[in-house]
């Protein structure tokens, strides 16, 4: 698996609002949402390819296509998105994390915008992505 670097990490939210309060209001976090979402990021912060408060109606949607997270699997907390150099290798990754007996939450797919993603659950409750964003390897 050739890691290029962190893509993205997103704070998963019960409540986006009040975690806005923190990120957005007090911070000053140059967070914005996305087109018909309620999910806030940034790809303009210092140190970071992307930012996000991921509303956890959102990322159950994502893992699971239901906005409903399942009652049998620990609640997120965090999102960490490790980057490979394209989309074949986003495959390649979750067939050998697969090989190493971690369960996946779905296998490759590409979503609306573009990213190839698939994820997983870490023993710790974050959800892991093993991804592939072409606007983060332009310029």
């Amino acid at each position: 698996m050739d890691i290029q670097f962190i893509a993205s990490i997103a704070v998963i939210a019960p409540d986006p609002p009040k975690s806005r309060e923190l990120y957005v209001d007090a911070l000053g976090l140059p967070l914005k949402a996305g087109e018909g979402s309620d999910y806030f990021h940034s790809e303009r912060i210092d140190g970071s390819k992307h930012f996000g408060v991921w509303p956890l109606s959102e990322a159950a949607e994502a893992c699971f296509g239901t906005s409903e997270w399942p009652a049998d699997r620990p609640i997120p907390q965090m999102s960490v998105e490790f980057e490979v150099p394209d989309a074949d290798a986003v495959q390649s990754a979750a067939e050998e994390l697969r090989e190493r007996e971690f369960t996946l939450l779905h296998d490759r797919r590409e979503e609306p915008w573009g990213q190839t993603v698939a994820r997983l659950q870490s023993e710790e409750g974050l959800i892991v992505g093993i991804s592939f964003a072409p606007s983060l390897h332009e310029g």
